[in-house]
């Protein structure tokens, strides 16, 4: 490649390496730099062929435009300023670093001492600025070409309330799929294969909410222990999808696959990391926005700039009170809206990005800036609604427009399926769509994203398979991960052939999945969970790209049942609106007509007292939902009615006999009941006021034949 010779003043926005058809318009924010070079390379990216002056500076935007570059381009930064972390600079010339607005980043980091910019090992690193080039062993970042043919690709925009979410990661899902060209596994292209995409159909499922694919990068001490950052919650990268998914290396394949899931009628929604970065802590490698401008990027402690706010438990924060930050965190948003196409974001403890100083603020910038975006006001908005800071758990404080990770959810439907006690009116409120939590600033019950098991914690078989936690492949000595798990053996601890355990494990594992499916709000399911996918009774498996958090698609028999059972149960929630209504239950009858729309019921059929909520041995009830009473409109402004339904729930380990409620002269027919190994209900309709027999640590769902 020859020099470039031609160095043009360009303009400051857009930021980063924007081509336009002609050359090539570069732009990066620092306000505390004293001088900026570009650096260009060879394609091999290991031979750093020019450096650049960028001598223009706009509203602290440092731009030029070379007239000669073309996609392809490899390219980085080196930043002067004063090496001074005892006052929050951390400038250092001897570092190549990445653009924050790369669209594409390309290798990966070769750990050396190099990349740290200070001398490992001495006592101070705010006194021993390191001097060695680390530009052979960083990523580059690379010029692209955004031309796409969209073709007439439109969002599937799949109403809230008809959602069921499939958590997912792009590679662990393919790694081990036969029908998946070997090529290909692991990739976006991978993903957007025929068998993948007819397998998630054939689930039901409507929304893939993927695990990170912005490009983060591997911890040292997870390369030097042959691990890796399985997970990829440590973001280098918020414009970059994630190049060791890319079969082709190219950013249009992450489009192709979006694509392809949204003609067969999938959401894509993206998990996003934007309250931390792979930098680490004050003694983490200099990469990227530290080596740019630390002071303005991150969150540093106010009488100790030295030193990062941490409310991630990650070592840093991204610094949202500075305009420039919180920019660059909007205009990622929105390239993944406008030019990546993807239907909505979830974000990773999304608590940290509503802190204006330290306590959460619920109204902060962040969040108005949201509402307002033209773009964004219109895409899906799922918080994981909680950091490690104080005040940081804001379960149900999101504003309106957002939904949350319920994990009030996820603890109750555990314990009360283990067998704990008094928690019949908890399990009644999350069942119902925890009007207590999002029903006071006017949300729906789909503000509630309802989830048993998520990426980080056991999987479901391992749920119902283990008491305890076993990391010990982690390398920290089974330390990390959470010791409330409100897990149960079964009893017996891991991997068993006795098929009394086997059929317990089974059972249990219907009822989480038929009390999720038939909840109120908008259902996760995790990749694999359908399929009794194990970890091994790992429980924080972020370091494990292998087999170990791979789907494993050789499936057992009992899978195979227990994966027939799900689609059933999807099926189910999907043809009948009863179990996703759009508003709260009222309790009361409507309208007139004298039907009440929800009736809790104790074991003798009678309806429940305030009193009887209470009782601390209480572990069985069952709850009737009139499809006559749901007071909704559809889409052409039709009455929306359905069936009634008797749902019986007993997590006591003895048989309880439930008496049928006399509503009306009506029969009632068994559709599911969880003792039975595929969920299906054999037994014929029983009349009002008989005896259902509701076995111990069971689920069954009546269907109410009218007339």
């Amino acid at each position: 490649m020859p020099p470039i010779t031609a160095v043009w003043p360009g303009t400051p926005e857009p930021h980063g390496a924007i081509w336009d058809g002609e050359g090539v318009n570069f732009a990066l924010f620092s306000e505390h730099a004293e001088g900026v070079e570009l650096c260009i390379f060879d394609r091999t990216g290991r031979r750093e062929l020019q450096r650049i002056q960028v001598s223009e500076r706009t509203d602290q935007v440092w731009h030029c435009y070379l007239p000669e570059a073309r996609p392809g381009l490899l390219y980085g930064y080196r930043v002067h300023g004063r090496y001074a972390p005892q006052q929050g600079h951390r400038f250092n010339p001897h570092k190549l670093l990445l653009d924050p607005y790369a669209r594409n980043i390309v290798g990966q980091v070769k750990w050396s001492d190099a990349m740290f910019g200070y001398t490992l090992g001495h006592r101070r690193e705010d006194l021993a600025m390191d001097r060695r080039d680390n530009a052979r062993g960083m990523p580059k970042c690379k010029v692209i070409d955004p031309a796409f043919t969209w073709g007439d690709d439109r969002p599937p925009r799949v109403p809230w309330h008809d959602m069921v979410i499939y958590e997912v990661h792009v590679r662990g899902f393919t790694m081990q799929h036969a029908a998946v060209p070997p090529g290909l596994r692991g990739t976006y292209a991978g993903f957007a294969t025929a068998p993948v995409i007819d397998y998630l159909k054939r689930l039901g499922v409507t929304t893939v909410e993927f695990l990170p694919v912005h490009a983060f990068i591997d911890d040292r001490r997870l390369i030097e222990q042959g691990l890796r950052n399985y997970w990829g919650y440590d973001t280098i990268g918020f414009f970059a999808p994630e190049p060791r998914y890319s079969a082709s290396g190219k950013v249009n394949e992450f489009k192709m696959m979006v694509k392809t899931l949204h003609s067969a009628g999938l959401e894509v929604i993206i998990d996003v990391v934007y309250n931390h970065t792979a930098e680490g802590n004050h003694l983490g490698p200099t990469l990227c926005f530290r080596g740019i401008d630390n002071a303005a990027y991150y969150r540093l402690q106010g009488d100790n700039p030295r030193h990062y706010v941490d409310y991630t438990g990650c070592g840093n924060t991204l610094n949202m009170q500075h305009p420039r930050v919180l920019q660059m965190l909007m205009d990622s948003l929105r390239y993944w809206v406008s030019e990546m196409h993807v239907d909505g974001f979830r974000f990773d403890l999304a608590s940290s990005l509503a802190r204006e100083l330290h306590e959460v603020n619920r109204l902060s910038s962040f969040f108005d800036i949201l509402r307002q975006d033209p773009v964004l006001n219109r895409v899906k908005l799922i918080a994981e609604p909680w950091d490690i800071g104080e005040g940081g758990y804001q379960v149900g404080n999101f504003p309106p427009g957002w939904a949350e990770w319920n994990d009030k959810y996820r603890d109750t439907m555990r314990a009360y399926w283990k067998g704990d006690g008094g928690l019949i009116g908890e399990f009644a409120q999350r069942l119902t769509g925890s009007s207590d939590l999002y029903g006071h600033n006017g949300r729906l019950p789909h503000a509630s994203i309802n989830f048993v098991t998520a990426h980080d914690g056991f999987t479901l078989h391992d749920l119902v398979s283990y008491n305890d936690k076993h990391n010990e492949a982690n390398g920290e000595s089974n330390r990390d991960g959470s010791d409330n798990n409100l897990s149960w053996n079964s009893d017996v601890e891991g991997p068993t052939e006795d098929p009394a355990i086997k059929a317990l494990r089974g059972q249990r594992k219907r009822n989480l999945l038929a009390t999720l499916l038939l909840s109120q709000g908008v259902p996760m399911l995790v990749a694999g969970d359908e399929m009794g996918r194990s970890q091994g009774g790992n429980n924080n498996a972020y370091c494990q790209d292998n087999a170990l958090s791979w789907v494993d698609w050789n499936v057992s028999e009992d899978d195979r049942t227990l994966l027939a059972f799900v689609q059933q149960m999807i099926a189910l929630r999907a043809a009948h609106p009863v179990f996703h209504r759009r508003r709260f239950f009222e309790g009361r009858p409507l309208h007139g007509s004298g039907v009440k729309d929800i009736v809790w019921l104790k074991p003798d059929g009678a309806e429940m007292t305030d009193q009887e909520w209470a009782q601390d041995f209480a572990r069985c009830l069952g709850v009737y939902l009139e499809g006559q009473a749901l007071d909704e409109m559809d889409a052409r402004g039709r009455p929306v009615t359905d069936d009634g339904f008797l749902l019986l729930f007993n997590a006591h380990h003895e048989p309880v006999p439930f008496v049928l409620p006399a509503f009306g002269t009506g029969r009632w027919r068994p559709l599911v009941d969880t003792v039975e190994r595929t969920g299906i209900a054999a037994a014929a309709a029983f009349q009002p006021g008989g005896m259902y027999p509701l076995q111990g640590r069971a689920l069954a769902l009546l269907l109410h034949l009218k007339g």
